[in-house]
């Protein structure tokens, strides 16, 4: 077992509070500026919680200039920026059998980042080393947002929420 294994390194975490839509998506664009090829995130939490918000600041981290929607009838919409966003919308899927037949994890997602919004339909077994982003709506516009995950990709986002929670990024 060494750190660098993603499987048996502990879990880590950080949970921080938004108070609006705007500062949710600065936090995902900043969030975004670490990003690298492979990078998984999961999105979880209620209807309305802010998962879209969150992946719509995630694309103009990227650099991406189209607006981004949640994908419901699509399940997968794709993305050009600094590196390819894979959006995935899993609400309609009754579990991990019909995120693979539905062809949602591919080698193609090796070459970018995927963000996956209800990924508690997917096994986490199945997403070996995400790092999965809990959305807690507390108030109209409050969000608790914990970020969890393991090894060198939790610690690489959880460094740049620390750099946004600290004026690094602008909020």
């Amino acid at each position: 077992m060494t750190v660098s294994d993603p499987e048996h390194a502990p879990f880590v975490g950080l949970r921080l509070r938004t108070s609006s839509a705007e500062q949710t998506r600065a936090l995902a664009a900043a969030l975004a500026s670490s990003a690298q090829p492979g990078d998984r995130l999961a999105l979880v939490g209620p209807l309305g919680a802010g998962k879209t918000q969150f992946a719509k600041g995630f694309a103009i981290g990227l650099g991406i200039d189209e607006v981004v929607n949640s994908p419901s009838f699509t399940l997968m919409a794709e993305y050009e920026g600094r590196l390819p966003l894979f959006h995935q919308d899993l609400y309609r899927l009754a579990g991990s059998a019909e995120v693979l037949a539905g062809g949602l994890l591919d080698e193609r997602q090796d070459e970018g980042v995927t963000l996956s919004e209800w990924a508690d339909r997917l096994d986490e077994g199945l997403d070996r080393g995400r790092l999965t982003l809990f959305i807690l709506p507390i108030a109209e516009d409050d969000r608790d947002i914990e970020i969890r995950g393991r090894g060198e990709v939790a610690e690489r986002y959880l460094a740049a929420a620390r750099r946004w929670l600290s004026g690094g990024d602008s909020k």
